[in-house]
């Protein structure tokens, strides 16, 4: 596997594995020099939303780099304030208008809000029916939301993408996805970084020669997970893409699972809203 190995999507697009996140990154300098030093490195993958409102930068940086369109993939989000039918169409238009692009490679409601995510969702698969973009899917949606969402659409979302990392390891929902040909996504693969000096972590990292951050992605990885680290650093950025040359054992990934402790670094998607 490289940077550039993908999943195939239910409906037969093809997604990198790995991509750069840039949540929280400056719509100026910061997210321009870090998405370019990313495709530099071999990145294909990008993600961004409309709340991170760097949506500008990002396109500066696809612009100034010498890759045709067709050998990215890119995906922004529509925006809690955003959603309904009509505006969401409408935070589309503005998104692929900041980002200079005429398609997008995927498209996701950011936060199941209640009342809203089905007319969203049927302005989604209006986007896919006319070709604006080539997949469309969800972010932090439960099982109850996607039993709720998949009893009126017309397509099933192609992509979940959810916080996953060791100490949120939501398996009930990523097999009910796989049960469903949802690609699952992770945001904050990494958990903010703030328990990468767990024993069995640094124990893996130490017998790999690899780093705790670099276990993780790879435990991602086995698990069928399409993962998005951010980082705006270029050897960070290298080390994350680093996790194709080592393969973790059986015993090993179920040592990581049980890390698990529920633990929410970001909000519970039923109080999002709220």
């Amino acid at each position: 596997m490289s940077l550039t190995d993908t999943t195939q999507l239910s409906n037969g697009v093809h997604m990198p594995w790995v991509g750069l996140g840039v949540y929280k990154m400056d719509s100026g300098d910061e997210v321009v020099n870090a998405v370019r030093s990313a495709l530099d490195l071999g990145y294909r993958h990008l993600d961004t939303a409309s709340f991170y409102d760097n949506e500008e930068g990002v396109g500066q940086a696809i612009r100034e780099s010498d890759l045709s369109r067709e050998e990215l993939f890119v995906t922004t989000k529509v925006w809690n304030d955003e959603q309904g039918y009509e505006e969401t169409l409408e935070a589309f238009d503005r998104s692929l208008r900041k980002l200079g692009l005429v398609y997008l490679d995927l498209y996701l409601i950011h936060w199941p809000i209640e009342g809203s995510y089905k007319d969203t969702w049927k302005a989604l698969e209006k986007l896919y029916k006319d070709g604006k973009v080539k997949a469309i899917g969800v972010s932090n949606f439960m099982t109850h939301h996607l039993d709720d969402l998949l009893q009126d659409a017309e397509v099933t979302p192609m992509v979940n993408q959810i916080e996953f990392h060791p100490e949120l390891y939501q398996a009930e929902l990523v097999d009910y996805c796989k049960q469903r040909s949802i690609q699952v996504e992770a945001w904050s693969p990494i958990g903010r970084g703030t328990y990468l000096d767990n024993s069995v972590l640094q124990e893996l990292a130490e017998k790999y020669k690899k780093t705790p951050a670099q276990i993780i992605l790879r435990w991602d990885l086995q698990h069928g997970i399409v993962t998005i680290p951010k980082s705006t650093h270029k050897v960070r950025q290298k080390e994350n893409a680093d996790v194709f040359d080592f393969e973790l054992a059986a015993a090993e990934m179920d040592k990581i699972n049980s890390l698990d402790k529920n633990n929410r670094l970001g909000p519970h998607p039923d109080e999002m809203g709220k």
